[in-house]
């Protein structure tokens, strides 16, 4: 999974959960961006670039989000 597809995905869980998502991208280092899902948040990369799954699963740890809830 990408980085856009991840965020789009995120964003659509927020919306149905009722849940503010932002990405700032001011907050991060170059190509990074801190993504805020309610009161937790997480660092994405560039969005272009795959996910590798031990950060994709560390980012949902961090965000609190189950990854069959994405589906």
């Amino acid at each position: 999974m990408k980085g856009s597809e991840f965020l789009r995905k995120i964003k659509k869980l927020g919306e149905e959960k009722d849940i503010s998502v932002k990405l700032i991208q001011e907050r991060g280092k170059g190509s990074h961006s801190t993504l805020e899902y309610g009161d937790r948040f997480t660092i994405i990369r560039n969005l272009k670039d795959e996910l590798k799954t031990g950060t994709f699963n560390a980012m949902l740890k961090q965000l609190g989000i189950n990854k069959k809830d994405l589906r």
